[in-house]
């Protein structure tokens, strides 16, 4: 009998490691097919922004390409010396990119996508939303923000979409919760939009330069914050400067 029971025991924990194996083995490959997944996209973005001005004089459009692989891609982040440099997708919902990369297949990291209450050209306020993924990809290294030197430092950060250029210049990071609603998207006037700005420069974790005001279009970058909780996040946002043509 103890026989039988010391078989099954065995028996059990190879099961368990096996199963334990086979989920690491997933997760290896499927951060890895992602990472690949994304070395495409960039090949692709760099190849035709290269191009871009041949391709404006031809009445072409540097996101023609991407945009052929998925109508869904409404623009491009970069954050310079970070891994940040991604395509930007967007959906009906929030939920439809949170697990399916830029082509549509299904992956843990999902993408950076942008809030579907958002125009990508008239939003005042356009909100990105990004998982943080322990491999290092997608919104992780927001967090370089926290590092004083990098958040006065740091610069060369773009948001591109179909018609505009734009440089992102960040002016608040902070960790909070979902308790406070940051991805505000309808302002009942520039009063109140004027108030949200002060509101999340308060929040900050450093005081900026930059200034902002009801004028203003900005961008807010959203990820999880697992040391708080399911409703821990971390927030950057940044001003939106048009570049000149």
């Amino acid at each position: 009998m103890k026989r039988m029971w010391s078989k099954a025991i065995n028996v059990f924990f190879a099961l368990v490691f096996l199963y334990a194996s086979g989920h690491l083995v997933y997760i290896w490959y499927d951060s890895y097919e992602n990472k690949q997944t994304l070395l495409e996209a960039k090949d692709i973005y760099s190849d035709t922004h290269l191009l871009q001005e041949e391709a404006n004089s031809e009445g072409k459009n540097a996101f023609d390409e991407l945009r052929a692989i998925n109508q869904d891609i409404v623009g491009w982040v970069s954050i310079n010396d970070t891994e940040i440099h991604y395509p930007v997708l967007q959906s009906s919902d929030n939920d439809y990119y949170l697990n399916r990369n830029y082509k549509g297949e299904r992956t843990r990291a999902g993408s950076i996508f942008m809030d579907y209450r958002n125009h990508p050209e008239e939003a005042k306020h356009t909100i990105l939303y990004g998982h943080h993924m322990r491999d290092g990809t997608m919104f992780n290294e927001l967090e370089r923000f926290t590092d004083e030197a990098f958040f006065y430092e740091s610069d060369g950060h773009f948001f591109d979409t179909p018609v505009g250029q734009y440089t992102i210049d960040v002016f608040s990071v902070y960790y909070t919760t979902t308790d406070f609603y940051y991805i505000e998207t309808d302002f009942e006037d520039d009063e109140a939009y004027g108030e949200f700005l002060r509101e999340i420069q308060a929040r900050s974790m450093y005081s900026s330069a930059t200034e902002v005001s009801s004028s203003d279009r900005i961008i807010t970058f959203s990820t999880c914050d697992d040391s708080t909780g399911q409703d821990g996040r971390f927030v950057v946002h940044a001003k939106l400067v048009p570049q000149a043509a």
